[in-house]
């Protein structure tokens, strides 16, 4: 036998010509498997089997197209070919699944991560926002510095009245501001 020099690709001389989609063939055992494992094949098998059994028991013996003397060999036949295609379309369902599960899992480790990246930096920005407010004045506090300010003003304006009342007792009628006259 001759040694190939490159064994990192498969010899193209000895395969058959047929080719498949195998993403169609997929879906057709995906398909098939959906079929075969509802409770509504189970019963049509099951009906059908007791069926065939009751034809090939009750019935007389020319009529008879899978005898039971023979050991029912036809029926024997049928389910032995339904598993034998039935397991190995089951099983590329199974792994066609189990990749899907595989890269919705890495789906949703990545939307996790990020999830918990988002949450992160949205805990540090109300972390955030919270020291700003804790340096700004609250409404009540507000109030009260309103209240002390309103006070403060109250008092100059009743000092200004005073001294402006004192200013005019001593013979300021005008309000301290005296006119020039001109006197002859």
């Amino acid at each position: 036998m001759k040694r190939r020099e490159d064994l990192t690709t498969p010899r193209a001389a000895g395969r058959v010509g047929v080719s498949y989609d195998s993403d169609m063939f997929g879906r057709f055992a995906e398909s098939i498997a959906d079929r075969l494992g509802t409770a509504r094949f189970l019963v049509w098998q099951t009906v059908v089997i007791t069926v065939w059994i009751l034809l090939n028991t009750v019935l007389p013996a020319r009529f008879q197209f899978d005898p039971w003397d023979r050991g029912l060999v036809l029926l024997t036949l049928m389910l032995s070919l339904q598993a034998s295609y039935a397991a190995p379309l089951i099983l590329l369902a199974q792994s066609r699944q189990e990749r899907r599960d595989r890269v919705t899992s890495q789906n949703d480790r990545q939307v996790a991560e990020r999830t918990q990246a988002d949450t992160e930096f949205l805990a540090r920005e109300i972390a955030s926002v919270r020291l700003t407010m804790s340096d700004m004045v609250t409404g009540e506090a507000f109030d009260d510095r309103l209240d002390r300010l309103t006070e403060v003003v109250e008092r100059l304006a009743s000092r200004v009245e005073e001294l402006t009342g004192d200013a005019r007792v001593g013979g300021d009628t005008d309000g301290g501001v005296r006119a020039v006259t001109d006197s002859p």
